[in-house]
């Protein structure tokens, strides 16, 4: 059996960043905090952890890691003195929500003294990183449930294809209501559609290729990798590409004429569901109960009404 004394190290480690840091937060010498994760490794016959800066943890010091976690959070869920609720909450979330709507649901003045490390991932991929043990929740476009957790339905993202209108006369897109439609197949507007600049968050992110895939038969050929929810709209705006963008994230480009629909009416819907451990702890009830109310604010509904 391990001794959760080393566990706390490791954890103490990985969370604050350094030895030096743990050491702190745990009232021992840097020297005694080595030690017990050496004995860790040596009880396990193999590394937990990888001596950068900061550490990082190996693929066994993760699993363990999040077993930590998952004990600290059912500690908490019964009562036992000594459970943390300043635990911190590893989570990873979609840029667009957490340029959008997220932030406000990760208030919670009953619980004022939690941390959160969030990781942005692709919706469409996110739920890997909990699958691998790294995080403890997830934010993502996938309703696959994993073994020993649960999954809660949010709503759907209501993205459109957007670029400037400098941008749509530059590459003749200009079209008008109802030419879409009738250009629709056509080798010419198909031409047009793929060479324009297309921007995408990231390898993952397969939304650009969906929106040409199902109004013009065709991928994208020229592709601007942009990794940031912000700097995407910010790209856009400044006629580097077009893409597809949240509608939460650009009402006020659209009211003002600075972004304009490529395709109008065109709207690509994304859901969204939370994922977490079956075992919640109250702090994670009431992170639970915030995001679903938040986004009961601001998506659509999974299922439209009537």
């Amino acid at each position: 059996m391990i001794d959760y004394r080393l566990l706390q190290a490791l954890s103490a480690v990985l969370e604050e960043g350094g030895f030096e840091r743990a050491a702190h937060h745990l009232f021992l010498t840097q020297s005694a905090v080595s030690q017990r994760i050496k004995q860790l490794e040596a009880q396990l016959g193999q590394p937990v952890l990888v001596r950068s800066t900061p550490p990082r943890a190996t693929s066994v010091g993760q699993r363990l890691y999040n077993h930590m976690q998952q004990v600290q959070q059912l500690e908490a869920e019964l009562g036992l003195s000594g459970a943390p609720d300043n635990m911190t909450i590893r989570m990873t979330v979609n840029a667009d929500s957490l340029a959008t709507w997220l932030p406000a649901a990760l208030v919670l003045p009953e619980h004022d003294t939690l941390r959160f490390n969030i990781s942005v991932d692709d919706q469409a991929v996110g739920l890997r990183q909990m699958k691998q043990g790294e995080v403890m929740a997830c934010l993502c476009a996938s309703a696959e449930r994993l073994n020993g957790g649960s999954v809660v339905p949010l709503g759907k993202m209501r993205y459109r294809a957007l670029a400037s209108p400098e941008f749509i006369l530059r590459h003749r897109l200009h079209l008008q209501d109802g030419e879409v439609a009738a250009e629709n197949g056509s080798p010419v507007h198909r031409e047009r559609l793929a060479q324009a600049p297309c921007l995408v968050f990231n390898r993952d992110d397969p939304l650009q290729h969906w929106f040409l895939a199902e109004v013009a038969n065709t991928e994208p050929r020229r592709i601007h990798l942009c990794p940031s929810s912000e700097g995407f709209v910010q790209s856009a705006l400044a006629g580097l590409g077009y893409g597809l963008m949240p509608e939460l994230q650009i009402y006020q480009h659209l009211s003002t004429g600075r972004l304009r629909d490529i395709v109008p009416g065109y709207v690509l819907d994304t859901p969204l569901y939370w994922h977490h451990w079956q075992t919640e702890s109250q702090v994670m009830v009431a992170l639970r109960q915030s995001i679903v109310s938040e986004a009961a604010r601001h998506l659509y509904p999974l299922v439209d009404p009537g």
